[in-house]
């Protein structure tokens, strides 16, 4: 059987074309005509491979590395062994991204499963759906009535498009995927397995048992956001569910009905987010944050993984713990717990004398 390989880089760059784009130094000039041809971790980079350092405890790797090229920081340049051309930058990464993006072009969205351009044989498309130009739909997949596809987007198999959703130009929505009530903007990737649209998790108790309530609201996802594999996002109750622009979700998130979020946030797997609550623009959660219904986070904050917020969060500070506080007081509650678990009851004494 031979082996696959899933990945091959389309577009080379000249070495001095990734000087230009990315800003770089050269503190030796090369030679002309060195073509990069891929991207490697340094340990792993050979002949027309790039590679990056940031950190100074991979400096061991990098004096080994047989990559190309490398993007290093000022203060590590001196250690680029002689076969590696030193590109000398303020963020190694950054420019080692703006290469990638470059040489895999194609990799930025999800290509068609099956192979093909248009419409499927085996795809299930309504009549009265409304489809523009240059739309591919995999086999297996569902576009119900009512629904619009926007030009350039892609459909993949088994992905079911619920009637009079609307779906902008350029996105992609992944395998297997789900959209119902749902409203998406332009560049918008749905990763495989996402249920965008069901219903909200409502119900009121009553003497014969819990009562469903009516979700009549919509998800609204703007433009250039990317939803991770088995997320689901539930529809509004009274009002929309909206994900702001530029906002990428993680794989395996839940954000509950009427749920507001903003401009370019981050969350990060199995983060939770309950019904009404909303963030502003720039928040960041990492893994497994839960977030009770009806707070605010506020612009530019940052929260731990696993912390749990349940009051709001003013803008642009680090919270973390359960329940979520700022940054610095948790960690004083951490050392004095890890203190007390010691045997250290000095600060158990303090506190009853009402010392800080």
């Amino acid at each position: 059987m031979s082996e696959p390989v899933f990945v091959t880089a389309r577009t080379p760059l000249l070495l001095d074309d990734v000087r230009v784009l990315t800003g770089a130094r050269f503190v030796v000039e090369p030679d002309p005509g060195v073509m990069i041809r891929a991207l490697a971790p340094l340990d792993h980079a050979g002949p027309g491979d790039v590679s990056f350092i940031e950190a100074t405890r991979y400096v061991g790797q990098l004096r080994a590395t047989r990559a190309t090229a490398c993007f290093v920081p000022e203060r590590l340049a001196a250690q680029v062994p002689p076969q590696t051309v030193a590109l000398v930058v303020a963020k190694p990464h950054q420019s080692f991204v703006a290469v990638a993006r470059h040489i895999y072009a194609d990799l930025l969205r999800p290509p068609p499963v099956f192979g093909h351009h248009g419409i499927a044989a085996g795809a299930f498309v309504h009549p009265q759906s409304r489809i523009e130009t240059d739309v591919t739909v995999d086999p297996g997949a569902v576009v119900g009535p009512g629904a619009e596809v926007g030009a350039g987007s892609i459909i993949a198999a088994n992905a079911v498009v619920g009637p009079g959703v609307r779906i902008g130009r350029n996105c992609h929505i992944g395998i297997g995927a789900t959209l119902t009530h749902a409203l998406l903007g332009d560049r918008v990737i749905i990763h495989p397995g996402a249920r965008i649209g069901q219903d909200g998790f409502g119900y009121v108790g009553a003497s014969a048992g819990h009562v469903k309530i009516p979700q009549i609201g919509r998800v609204v996802i703007q433009d250039d956001v990317e939803i991770g594999a088995n997320t689901a996002i539930d529809r509004g109750g009274l009002r929309d569910t909206v994900i702001g622009e530029g906002t990428k979700i993680d794989n395996l998130v839940q954000i509950a009905h009427n749920v507001v979020i903003g401009r370019h946030c981050i969350i990060v797997s199995q983060s939770g987010i309950a019904g009404s609550a909303t963030l502003g623009d720039f928040v960041m959660l990492g893994g497994q944050v839960g977030v009770i219904g009806h707070v605010h986070i506020g612009d530019g904050a940052q929260i731990a993984a696993t912390s749990n917020v349940k009051d709001d969060v003013p803008p642009g500070v680090q919270w973390g713990g359960s329940p979520a506080k700022p940054m610095r007081e948790w960690f004083r509650e951490v050392m004095a717990v890890q203190r007390l678990a010691r045997g250290e009851t000095t600060i158990a004494r303090k506190t009853e004398n009402g010392a800080s």
